[in-house]
């Protein structure tokens, strides 16, 4: 089962979701608060399980959101990132080199954020 964990950073706080294996899935931006991160967290989990726009694809249909964004960063690997209703970024993935892999990504959000444990890791 996937986990949350959620640290300091610099002068606020950010988390990561990880699978089970411990890989890292998915990272927030830096939060101001603690509380503010543990809200970003319910994001995750609340939309997990949204719809994608394959940004990748010539023509694609512009979904509303919330939503996953896939498209391609200046190294040309396939990212996500995961937009709230608000349009807002919640969740970013690594750089893939398959856009495969990146899909599995998002799948893996899916089956790890809605139930996934909160960890607040004291720094």
């Amino acid at each position: 089962m996937g986990k949350f964990e959620i640290s300091k950073a610099g002068t606020g706080f950010k988390f990561n979701l990880k699978a089970g294996n411990g890989q890292i899935i998915a990272t927030s931006q830096t939060y101001k608060s603690l509380d503010s991160a543990k809200a970003g967290v319910e994001g995750v989990k609340k939309n997990a399980q949204v719809h994608v726009e394959d940004q990748t694809v010539e023509g694609y249909e512009e979904l509303k959101h919330p939503k996953y964004e896939v498209y391609t960063d200046k190294a040309g690997e396939f990212r996500f990132r995961l937009k709230a209703s608000n349009g807002e970024i919640i969740a970013t993935g690594e750089g893939y080199k398959a856009k495969a892999s990146c899909m599995n990504g998002i799948e893996s959000i899916g089956k790890n954020a809605p139930e996934a444990e909160v960890i607040v890791i004291e720094a």
